[in-house]
């Protein structure tokens, strides 16, 4: 991969392993992070409509009996 200028930032073309492997498209959001000294992460931010299935997923998975204690969660 080569580094090139993009107005006033740097940009990096992906290769078309790494688009293949997290199903890119163009307009997706992704997340790129440093994993090492010279190695980085890249994730793809998940649309709204997968997180919005992920916690309709979570419905009733917390006991009708639970209360949240605000203190009790912060106690050190």
């Amino acid at each position: 991969m080569q580094v090139a200028k993009w107005g006033n930032s740097l940009a990096v073309r992906l290769p078309s392993s790494v688009v293949q492997a997290l199903e890119l498209k163009e307009g997706d959001d992704i997340s790129i992070q440093v994993a090492g000294e010279r190695a980085f992460d890249i994730v793809k931010t998940p649309a709204r409509t997968e997180l919005i299935a992920r916690l309709r997923a979570l419905r009733g998975t917390i006991p009708s009996d639970f209360t949240f204690d605000r203190i009790d969660a912060n106690e050190r």
